[in-house]
C-alpha cells in the first residue's frame, strides 16, 4: 500500500514554485464504464475547499482517492455524523463547474444529489438551459434547483457563466473565465481557473477547428499564450478519446495524439515553442477498448510520447490520483 501511495503521489508531484492547485482525479475515463467517468476536484493550494470540474463521477472516486490517500489534505473532524466519502462531498465540494451536459459530465452529479447540500452549478447558458430542461425537470430526475420546471428543491442554484467575464466561485480562492468549444457542434467549454496569479486550463469535450469548421479552440490558445510565455499556466487538461486508428468522420467532436500534435503547432504560436518544454499537459477522457487484449490508454500514451517534439510533460491520472500542479 505505501508503494502504491509513494507512485501515486510522487510521481504525480510536480513541484516548481507558486501557488499552485491540487487536483484529485474522480473520473478519468470517456467511457463506456460507469463509475470512472469524468469528473476532477480541484483547490488552490492552502485551500479548504474543492470545486468540481464536470461531475460524472463523483462519490466512487473520492472513495478511491480515499484509498490513495490522495485527501492527505483535507481534515476531517471526528464529531461529524458522516463518513469520510459523505463529508469531503458534503462539506467540502462547494460547487460544480459543468463544461456540458452530457451524461458522461453531469451523471454522478445527478445520481447523488439526494444526499448533497446546497451548491452552485456553473457553466455557459447552453449547458444550464440543457440541465434545466432536460435532466432536472421531475421527469429525468426530481428539480433540485432553484429554476426549472415543477417545485423547486432549491439544493442547486444555476450560476450563467457569461463569455470573457472572470467569476469568483463561491467558498474557495478560486477564479473562472470561460470559453466556448465545438463538440461535434455542440457547445462544450474550456474554463481558465486563476488562484493568485497562477492558472489551470480545462477543456471539455473538443473536436479540431479544422473538423468543427470553427475557430474556438485557436481563441483558447490566443488566451493562453501570454500566460505560458510568463510561467503562469501551470496545467492545461485537455481530452484525448481515441487512437490514431480513429478516422476523423467518426472523431464527434473528439481528439486524437495526431490531433494533440497539430493542436500545439497553434498553440506554440502564440506562445512560443520555447514555452511549452515542460508545460504539464493532463490527458483526459480517454475512452477504453472492450477489445481483447487492447489497452487504448497506453495506446494513447506511447503515441503521445512518441511524437512529442515540443517535450510537453504528458500525465495520465487514473481514478483516485492526486496531482500538485506548482
Amino acid at each position: 500500500m505505501k508503494k502504491i501511495l509513494l507512485i501515486s503521489q510522487l510521481i504525480l508531484s510536480l513541484s516548481i514554485y507558486g501557488q499552485g492547485f491540487e487536483l484529485v482525479t474522480l473520473g478519468s475515463d470517456g467511457g463506456v464504464m460507469d463509475g470512472n467517468v469524468s469528473g476532477y476536484l480541484l483547490k488552490g493550494e492552502g485551500d479548504e475547499n474543492f470545486i468540481a470540474l464536470d461531475a460524472g463521477t463523483i462519490l466512487p472516486g473520492i472513495k478511491v482517492g480515499l484509498e490513495k490517500g490522495s485527501f492527505k489534505n483535507t481534515i476531517i473532524p471526528k464529531e461529524t455524523e458522516w463518513n469520510d466519502i459523505g463529508y469531503i462531498f458534503r462539506e467540502k465540494v462547494k460547487g460544480y463547474l459543468i463544461s456540458h451536459a452530457h451524461l458522461d459530465h453531469i451523471s454522478g452529479l445527478v445520481i447523488s444529489s439526494t444526499e448533497d447540500t446546497k451548491k452552485n452549478i456553473y457553466g455557459l447558458n447552453s449547458t444550464v438551459e440543457t440541465m434545466k430542461n432536460n435532466i432536472f425537470n421531475w421527469q429525468i430526475w426530481p428539480n433540485f434547483a432553484n429554476e426549472g420546471e415543477g417545485f423547486k428543491l432549491n439544493q442547486y442554484t444555476y450560476k450563467v457563466l457569461d463569455l470573457n467575464k472572470e467569476y469568483v466561485l463561491e467558498n474557495t480562492k478560486l477564479k473562472v473565465k470561460t470559453f466556448p468549444l465545438s463538440h461535434s457542434n455542440y457547445e462544450s467549454s474550456m474554463f481558465l481557473i486563476e488562484n493568485e496569479g497562477d492558472y489551470l486550463a480545462y477543456f471539455g469535450d473538443v473536436g479540431p477547428d479544422k473538423i468543427e469548421r470553427t475557430d474556438k479552440l485557436e481563441k483558447t490558445y490566443r488566451a493562453l499564450g501570454p500566460l505560458l510565455k510568463n510561467k503562469k499556466i501551470k496545467g492545461i487538461m485537455i481530452e484525448v478519446s481515441f487512437d490514431n486508428s480513429k478516422k476523423d468522420e467518426a472523431l464527434f467532436g473528439h481528439l486524437t495524439p495526431m490531433w494533440i500534435n497539430k493542436e500545439l503547432d497553434i498553440l506554440a504560436k502564440y506562445s512560443g515553442i520555447e514555452n511549452l518544454e515542460g508545460l504539464n499537459i493532463i490527458i483526459t477522457h480517454i475512452k477504453p477498448s472492450l477489445k481483447k487484449n487492447d489497452d487504448m490508454r497506453e495506446r494513447i500514451k506511447k503515441e503521445l510520447n512518441e511524437s512529442n517534439i515540443y517535450k510537453v510533460n504528458y500525465i495520465f491520472p487514473t481514478q483516485g490520483d492526486l496531482l500538485l500542479l506548482k
